[in-house]
């Protein structure tokens, strides 16, 4: 499932912009070809990254998968319950499993990423 109002990059990382923030999590595609998440690694607070820098962990029973930064700037906040609670990632990928929020330092760096309708397109062509 694909959704509406987000922003996405082809590593399949999604963006919800919030005035200058932005919260960061891996697609319902993501979740999906990873199978059952196991372990999240979670950036440091503070800790400041430039756009599509590797800035945490996702492990599964198949796979360990990078999450890229899309979008330069500094975390704000990370999603701790995803500690002990990794497959809130699974199961709400959107909602209660974003990894975490990003003070943008450049936000014409929105302009790179997908829409909705534009990653749709993307994994159809990839399948």
């Amino acid at each position: 499932m694909v959704k509406e109002g987000l922003l996405y990059t082809k590593e399949h990382e999604w963006v919800r912009v919030e005035g200058d923030s932005a919260t960061v999590g891996i697609s319902d595609h993501a979740q999906e070809m990873l199978g059952d998440v196991t372990f999240v690694e979670l950036p440091e607070a503070n800790a400041s990254f430039a756009q599509n820098d590797p800035m945490a962990v996702v492990e599964s029973s198949k796979a360990a998968s990078d999450v890229y930064c899309p979008i330069s700037g500094t975390v704000m906040e990370v999603n701790s319950p995803l500690e002990d609670a990794p497959e809130l990632i699974n199961e709400s990928c959107y909602e209660q499993g974003w990894i975490c929020k990003v003070q943008m330092a450049n936000p014409q760096e929105l302009d790179t990423l997908m829409n909705a309708e534009a990653y749709g397109q993307f994994l159809a062509e990839q399948s």
